[in-house]
């Protein structure tokens, strides 16, 4: 009985949380989904570009459009003493999301067809 009811009250809160954010998403407000992107911050609950991370994305597009690969741009960022958002080394996966927010995911295509 305590389970159920407490299971309830869980569930319930749950519920409503999900629903505060939400709605602040909805108003254009940072709704807490763990931190934010490389290039924002949160100041006042609210998303903001961070100026320091936003140079770092423009290196990363340069190189990219200039034809470098994945694992040689992480690699000169490393070389440059760059870091992630959590002051890691630079990955390829990790050049790879800050393009895919930069572009939008693109598509793998794992075969074509031929006619």
């Amino acid at each position: 009985m305590a389970t159920e009811k407490s299971k309830d009250s869980y569930s319930y809160l749950w519920e409503k949380l999900d629903q505060a954010r939400k709605a602040k998403a909805a108003s254009g407000g940072y709704a807490g989904y763990g931190s934010p992107a490389f290039g924002q911050q949160s100041v006042g609950g609210e998303l903001v570009e961070n100026p320091s991370e936003q140079q770092i994305i423009e290196l990363i597009r340069r190189h990219h459009k200039s034809g470098k690969s994945l694992p040689q741009i992480a690699a000169w960022l490393n070389q440059q003493g760059y870091t992630t958002k959590r002051g890691n080394q630079w990955q390829p996966v990790s050049v790879k999301r800050v393009l895919d927010r930069l572009y939008g995911k693109i598509q793998r295509i794992s075969s074509m067809d031929e006619d």
